[in-house]
């Protein structure tokens, strides 16, 4: 399954308030109807704080 760009993940998480936890991030995506590809890569991330949505975009394309 290829990786989502990081402009897909960011449609997922449009509106977010930051900093947001790795299950916040997670809720509000499938809320917003993401793509399974979007949603595994997001639930892949470390469960830590993100600042901001660069952060979390800087950690999912490791």
């Amino acid at each position: 399954m290829a990786d989502p760009s990081p402009i897909d993940i960011q449609k997922a998480l449009g509106g977010m308030d930051y900093p947001a936890s790795k299950e916040d991030l997670v809720k509000h995506a499938k809320d917003k109807g993401a793509d399974d590809t979007v949603l595994e890569t997001l639930g892949n991330l470390p469960d830590r704080e993100f600042d901001s949505p660069t952060d979390v975009n800087k950690e999912a394309s490791k």
